[in-house]
């Protein structure tokens, strides 16, 4: 009897099992409705979803245009700056933290439907070929490129190309009506991110960093350098309107200024362990009176600049708050190119602070319009009006910071609203301004090409009357002329108008000084060495002492 049990014991597992299968197969779809298994984890569910409408959707669905969309919407539920970049933007958002990219070296502008050249690099393949400031684009590699097609991506993605390949520009020049046509070879061009650097007066140095990328730091020491040949023994560094970059590049660049073993910045975050940076020693600028410039655009890499500088009582950060990001990203890429940068930890300057504002996971209405809310309040223009929503904590001296929101700078100054009028507003963001300087520096190249320092050809500007020749350009384009109110922002309208006309002949060096003469926050910063007292001291325990 056993063993016939044995013989045909396989035979009726089989049967059982086939009958299992059947009759869990009925259940399954008559009570589940095709369900997917309730075990499934959240990942395995989206997997699954998308097979399922590739497989089974009543029309044909682009699955890689599905997934560009549904990835933001997740990241942007965790906070604000967890993002996706798709393959087509990789490459730009790479470009502009690498250093360089490989194109043919110009600066250019669109007008009437057509890429005007604002400006040549200097040593670039374009200066080589020929090109010239002024020319106009009107044909790339034998196509017509005039016209609605002429897009700035489009021109951006027609010039830039792989190193050593070849493009040809067709081009008609000022005075000139037969078109001509110059191959260029396009190179390596180089993005600067220190983007100025001279001696405001006999004793005072002043760089300003755009941004942190790959060469920043290198770009700093030159920088520096050039100033030692000037003899500084004051130096001014302008973050305003930074928006951040490498970590690594910051850190290098303050460690410059502060002593041995100085905590710069730490990051922490769940499943990252708090890693400390510490200053060296070796450092070539430890003792040099050093001042700061931030604003409400300065972000990340350079709040923590601000921020190291701040808590260890290494200089006096003057201007407004800072943006309030202290949120650290890694960056992942995929096969196909396209990246995320996700959130993994915080920063938190040496006092202990994180200077990330506050904001709602999936919630970035509110984020987005920070910003704007702070102006509405005032704060842009009265100190009184900044709120501190995280605790307070102290520098190495014993100075109160405070955390959750940004660095909030030992000087405030306001921006400067004098002069501002409806008219000027409706000029300046229109982008009516930029195009009249761009035209008349067009119309009047020979001339002002002959100047070859700043200040000649600004005060060769003022003598033109070009506030008058703006009102009436702008008028025949719509912006109605408004005679009381062009007086009243009159010197706005010149500032604005004389800047452009010089950062189109000369370059951003040239423009950034021209701006910083009349600038209340350099003024103030000027003051402060004046009156020695860029080393930051405890008022707090100096008022105990009076008392």
């Amino acid at each position: 009897m056993n063993k016939k049990q044995n013989r045909y014991m396989p035979l009726l597992l089989a049967i059982s099992v086939a009958i299992g299968i059947v009759i869990g197969s009925f259940f399954a779809n008559r009570f589940s409705g095709n369900r997917l298994n309730i075990i499934n984890s959240g990942s395995n569910r989206l997997n699954n979803l998308l097979h399922i409408i590739d497989d089974q959707y009543v029309d044909p669905v682009n699955l890689d245009s599905l997934v560009d969309t549904a990835i933001p919407q997740i990241l942007s539920d965790l906070d604000p700056h967890s993002v996706y970049i798709s393959a087509k933007d990789a490459q730009i958002a790479a470009d502009d933290l690498k250093g360089s990219f490989s194109g043919v070296g110009i600066e250019f502008v669109i007008r009437e439907d057509t890429v005007h050249v604002q400006g040549i690099i200097k040593n670039g393949p374009a200066e080589r070929a020929g090109l010239l400031a002024g020319d106009k684009i009107v044909e790339i590699d034998g196509k017509k490129f005039v016209g609605k097609e002429v897009t700035n991506e489009e021109a951006m993605h027609r010039l830039k190309g792989p190193k050593d390949t070849k493009v040809k520009i067709g081009i008609l020049r000022f005075g000139e009506k037969k078109m001509k046509t110059f191959e260029v070879t396009r190179g390596d061009i180089p993005i600067r991110s220190v983007t100025s650097t001279y001696m405001i007066d006999d004793n005072t140095g002043y760089i300003k960093i755009k941004n942190f990328g790959q060469n920043t730091y290198p770009e700093m020491i030159i920088a520096l350098a050039k100033l030692s040949q000037s003899g500084f023994s004051n130096l001014i560094v302008d973050l305003r309107d930074n928006t951040g970059g490498y970590l690594e590049s910051a850190v290098k660049i303050i460690n410059e200024f502060l002593p041995a073993n100085k905590l710069i910045v730490y990051t922490q975050g769940r499943k990252s362990p708090r890693q400390e940076y510490r200053s060296d020693g070796k450092g070539s600028y430890q003792d040099i009176p050093l001042i700061i410039l931030i604003n409400e655009t300065s972000a990340s890499a350079s709040e923590i600049f601000a921020g190291a500088i701040q808590d260890n009582d290494r200089g006096t950060i003057i201007g407004r708050r800072s943006f309030g990001k202290g949120l650290v990203q890694q960056q992942m890429g995929f096969t196909d190119g396209s990246m995320i940068r996700l959130t993994i930890a915080r920063y938190y300057t040496p006092s202990g602070r994180c200077i990330q504002k506050p904001y709602t996971p999936g919630d970035g209405k509110d984020y987005d319009i920070d910003l704007l809310e702070r102006y509405q309040h005032g704060e842009f223009f009265s100190q009184d009006s900044i709120k501190h929503t995280g605790p307070a904590y102290h520098t190495g001296n014993g100075r109160t910071v405070y955390g959750g929101g940004g660095i909030t700078p030992d000087i405030f100054v306001p921006e400067d609203t004098v002069g501002i009028t409806s008219y000027y507003k409706e000029a300046a963001m229109n982008g009516i301004i930029l195009q009249f300087a761009y035209t008349y520096t067009d119309n009047n190249r020979p001339k002002l090409n002959s100047f070859e320092e700043m200040r000649q050809l600004d005060n060769y500007l003022v003598k033109q009357g070009l506030v008058e020749q703006f009102a009436t350009y702008a008028d025949s384009r719509g912006l109605k002329r408004r005679n009381l109110m062009i007086q009243k922002s009159y010197r706005m309208l010149e500032r604005y108008i004389n800047s452009r006309i010089i950062y189109n002949i000369m370059d951003e060096d040239a423009w950034t000084e021209y701006l910083n003469r009349d600038d209340n926050v350099i003024k103030k910063a000027m003051e402060v060495f004046r009156k020695e007292e860029a080393f930051p001291k405890n008022k707090e325990a100096i008022k105990e002492k009076k008392s």
